[in-house]
């Protein structure tokens, strides 16, 4: 983390994709207080799950959004959603999850 203005950049990740994932401060204050607080702290593993993700898989629903999957432990996944374009993407949202969801794997370890 560089500083804590709202606007600046948290973390960035690159993933497997070729593409570079950014975050900002207060997008991750979005994820970890409102849509999934129990991800507050955990932005190494989330970093992890982008650079060095076990499964990538394609959006049933959207093909430019990629879930991105890393087994945490025994069927426990930390799964971080992205949105990609133009090679540059960003992070929705990041949760713990017991199921990987259908869609095209793109990529696997």
């Amino acid at each position: 983390m560089t500083n804590n203005e709202p606007d600046s950049l948290f973390f960035t990740a690159q993933t497997p994709l070729n593409c570079s994932i950014r975050v900002t401060v207060a997008y991750w204050k979005i994820i970890t207080q409102i849509k999934h607080p129990i991800m507050s702290g955990r932005e190494e593993e989330v970093q992890a799950a982008l650079t060095e993700p076990d499964q990538i898989r394609r959006s049933r629903s959207d093909p430019n959004i990629y879930l991105f999957y890393k087994l945490q432990r025994e069927k426990r996944w930390l799964c971080a959603v992205i949105r990609q374009l133009n090679g540059d993407g960003f992070l929705i949202t990041t949760y713990p999850t017991d199921a990987i969801k259908e869609g095209e794997t793109v990529w696997q370890k």
